[in-house]
């Protein structure tokens, strides 16, 4: 059972790093070979793998969104396996990239200054004592409607294009 635990609590940790984005820590609780199956709407340098994949994806988020914090409400751990069901929660103060596969910028969402709170479900693998594995369920929906983004007003899909193609001609 103290295997259990530990994992679970190195779990939590990964998770809680996301609002500090600690590089130490990243590379404490990160395996070298990790990979974060979201990363794929993400910049380019958060499709990689390992610590600085990850603290790149931290970087991301926090780029947009202040205030980021994550509240555990449940927790499954099954051998190398551990589920966290959370709400995350912050205010949207920073242009949000969403990037296609190309890892070119697809939208962009200026900042509304909105808080929002929703809910997700983050699945951890864990090998040799750190993450190696991450992915996630989350209410994309309910962000974009807290937010503003969905559906947009008509001043609002004016900022975003617009913002969309200054994203895109900086990214050439």
């Amino acid at each position: 059972m103290t295997q259990a635990v530990d994992t679970k609590d190195l779990v939590l940790s990964a998770l809680h790093v996301m609002a500090t984005e600690d590089e130490d820590e990243f590379a404490r609780l990160i395996h070298p070979a990790a990979t974060n199956r979201e990363a794929i709407d993400e910049p380019r340098e958060c499709r990689g793998s390992g610590p600085s994949a990850f603290l790149a994806t931290a970087r991301w988020l926090h780029s947009a969104f202040s205030d980021l914090r994550w509240e555990v409400h449940d927790t499954i751990c099954d051998r190398d396996l551990v589920v966290l069901h959370v709400t995350m929660s912050g205010r949207h103060t920073g242009p949000f990239v969403g990037y296609g596969p190309d890892a070119r910028p697809k939208v962009v969402f200026p900042a509304t200054g909105r808080a929002f709170t929703v809910t997700q479900t983050h699945w951890f693998r864990v090998a040799d004592g750190k993450v190696i594995e991450h992915w996630a369920n989350r209410d994309d929906r309910g962000l974009g409607e807290q937010l503003g983004w969905t559906p947009p007003s008509p001043v609002y899909l004016v900022r975003m294009l617009l913002a969309t193609r200054r994203a895109r001609a900086s990214a050439k």
